[in-house]
């Protein structure tokens, strides 16, 4: 029997620069996120259970319902994880892993490029849109259901709240300033589906993106983003969400140059995997709320 998701949430790292950054953003969604980490132990929190024939017959369950290629939960983690640019810069990964240091990300600063705006932009569009297609397939909807993703997102809680807090500070806020979401909106609308070949990411989960070709991709990007902007200004309305103390929260754990944030934004899209591993957790919790259902 195919345990995979079993071994990745296993394996999950209980401290990383990924794990250092997520908990740096916990003021933004406050006690949201806990490290969830091992597939037993993952089970207990989320169901109480600590029977441990009912916490491997759970587990069991799951495990088949994951291995299922009628449901979605394969496609989910394969979205979550490919939209991911981890790229191995193994100075940084193992400085993060020393737990209690803080990881000096200044000498990484004349060894990155950030990346154009305009790309910036459409790769948190892309990484928007492979947030809807993988709700989509953890709750058995169609790829296209934007509608049903939008009445949910406010109701995201744990690793998927802090996910997409992640998602607006690091990935928009940062590199982009406080107008992104105005920024974002207006050059999607302006683009055309030639501009989607820009970003690496739409190259390796365009397959998974409704719409007929580039085009039709770009147009479902446009209707995403622009369906979630009422939840993103909301986010930003928050006092605490500005440039400086989502810099400030960072500075707990790793050390930069203030003067620098599109170089950070970059350097952490290099150097944490926070989709990936909160993906997997999202994965797995889905997993595991409905075995315990079943059984």
């Amino acid at each position: 029997m195919d345990a995979r998701i079993v071994d990745l949430v296993d394996k999950l790292p209980t401290s990383s620069l990924t794990v250092k950054v997520l908990n740096a953003l916990d003021f933004v969604a406050p006690g949201e996120y806990h490290n969830l980490t091992g597939f037993a132990h993952t089970i207990t929190v989320l169901t109480g259970e600590d029977d441990e024939p009912m916490v491997r017959k759970i587990g069991e369950r799951a495990v088949q319902l994951f291995n299922d290629k009628s449901q979605g939960y394969q496609r989910a983690l394969w979205l979550y994880q490919t939209v991911d640019n981890l790229q191995g810069w193994m100075g940084a990964v193992a400085l993060a892993n020393k737990v209690g240091e803080k990881v000096n990300l200044l000498s990484f600063l004349n060894k990155v490029t950030p990346k154009s705006e305009k790309v910036q932009m459409l790769d948190l569009g892309v990484k928007l849109v492979t947030e809807v297609v993988a709700f989509c397939s953890l709750n058995g909807l169609p790829g296209d259901g934007i509608k049903d993703f939008v009445k949910a997102i406010t109701n995201y809680r744990e690793e998927a709240a802090i996910r997409m807090a992640a998602l607006i500070c690091l990935d928009g806020l940062l590199p982009l300033g406080p107008d992104f979401l105005s920024k974002v909106l207006g050059m999607l609308q302006s683009s055309g589906g030639g501009d989607l070949a820009q970003s690496e990411r739409y190259q390796k989960v365009e397959g998974m993106i409704p719409g007929e070709g580039p085009t039709g991709k770009l147009a479902f990007i446009r209707e995403s983003v622009g369906s979630v902007g009422d939840y993103m200004r909301s986010f930003m309305a928050d006092p605490q969400v500005t440039v400086d103390k989502v810099a400030g929260g960072l500075k707990k754990y790793v050390d930069y140059a203030e003067d620098k944030m599109d170089y950070v934004a970059a350097i952490l899209d290099l150097t944490t995997n926070y989709f990936e591993h909160t993906g997997t957790q999202s994965v797995a919790r889905s997993l595991i709320l409905r075995a315990v259902n079943e059984v």
